[in-house]
C-alpha cells in the first residue's frame, strides 16, 4: 500500500468487470491493466513496486502506464482534501477500468461525473442490463436470456437508484440458492422484489476535493483540456512561444529607435543645474 493519500484511486461510474475490458490493448498493457484494476484503493502502483511483482522492468512498466494513459484508463494528478481547517494536497493516480476520453477526464477534474459514451462496447445497454447478463458467468444456475434481462432491468435500476452497490445486489440474488433452480428469471424477480433495500439518505459531506491533473511525462500541472491524452503540448511536440522578457520589454529590432526617442526627450544638463555649461576649451 502507498502512503496515506497516495496510490491508486478508482474513477467513479465504471462498468461491471468483464473478460473483455482490456481486449483493445496490446497483451503487455492488458495484463498490467488487469492487475492494477484488481488492486485495492490506495495501493502503490509506482513502477518500482510493480516491477517487484510483475515480470517487466521499470522502463517497460513506465511505457505501459503511459500507454494506458493514452488509452484513457489512467490519469495522474493531485487532489486537495479539505477537512475542517486543514488543507492537504495529495498525489493521486486515477484508474478507470472503463476507457474514458479527454472530455470525461476534464469533467472529472472539475468534480463532475459525465455519462458514459463513445467507448462503451454496448452504449445502449444500461448498468442494470449488463449486471443481469453477466449473472450466469459466476452463477450458472441464474443464467438469463436477453428477454429476461430486459424484463428485470427496471427492478435492478431501482436498486441502484436507492444506493445499492453491485456487490450488495449480487449477494441478494445468489446467496442461499435452492437446488435445483427451476426458473432463474422467476427467482431473480422474486428476490429483487422481496429484498428491495430502503431509500438511503446521502450522508452530509465533511470533505470537499479539488483536483488538478498533470502531464504524465514531465509532471507539469495543467488544465485537463490542455492535457490531450494525458500529455501537455510541449511533450506532444507542439512549439512553445517563449517571451523575450517581462511585460513591456522592447523587441531587439526596436532598441535603436527607442534609445533615440529617449535621448531626444532628455533635458539638457545646463537646464537642469540652472546655468550654461562652459566650454572645455576655456
Amino acid at each position: 500500500m502507498a502512503n496515506p493519500g497516495y496510490g491508486k484511486r478508482s474513477a467513479p461510474a465504471q462498468l461491471p468487470r468483464t473478460e473483455r475490458d482490456f481486449a483493445h490493448l496490446p497483451p503487455r498493457e492488458a495484463s498490467i491493466a488487469a492487475y492494477v484494476d484488481r488492486l485495492p484503493e490506495g495501493a502503490d502502483i509506482s513502477v518500482k513496486t510493480l516491477a517487484k511483482v510483475l515480470p517487466y522492468g521499470q522502463c517497460a512498466l513506465r511505457t505501459a502506464l503511459n500507454r494506458l494513459q493514452e488509452a484513457g484508463h489512467l490519469r495522474r494528478g493531485s487532489e486537495c482534501v479539505a477537512h475542517d481547517e486543514v488543507l492537504l494536497w495529495v498525489t493521486r493516480t486515477f484508474f478507470s477500468r472503463t476507457a474514458r476520453d479527454d472530455d470525461w477526464w476534464a469533467a472529472f477534474s472539475r468534480g463532475d461525473t459525465p455519462p458514459e459514451r463513445q467507448r462503451q462496447r454496448h452504449p445502449t445497454r444500461s448498468r442494470a442490463f449488463v449486471l443481469l447478463a453477466a449473472l450466469g458467468r459466476t452463477t450458472p444456475a441464474l443464467t438469463l436470456s436477453a428477454a429476461d434481462c430486459a424484463a428485470l432491468e427496471p427492478q435492478v435500476t431501482e436498486w441502484f437508484e436507492r444506493g445499492a452497490t453491485e456487490a450488495e445486489l449480487l449477494h441478494a440474488l445468489t446467496d442461499g440458492l435452492p437446488a435445483p433452480v427451476h426458473h432463474a428469471a422467476a427467482l431473480v424477480r422474486r428476490r429483487l422484489a422481496d429484498k428491495m433495500p430502503p431509500e438511503r439518505v446521502a450522508p452530509a459531506r465533511h470533505r470537499t476535493a479539488l483536483r488538478t491533473l498533470e502531464c504524465g511525462e514531465c509532471r507539469t500541472p495543467g488544465s485537463a483540456e490542455a492535457l490531450i491524452g494525458g500529455r501537455c503540448g510541449p511533450c506532444r511536440g507542439n512549439p512553445v512561444d517563449v517571451p523575450a522578457g517581462p511585460a513591456g520589454t522592447v523587441p531587439a529590432t526596436g532598441v535603436r529607435s527607442r534609445m533615440s526617442a529617449v535621448r531626444a526627450a532628455m533635458t539638457p544638463r545646463s537646464e537642469r543645474i540652472g546655468h550654461p555649461t562652459r566650454s572645455r576649451l576655456q
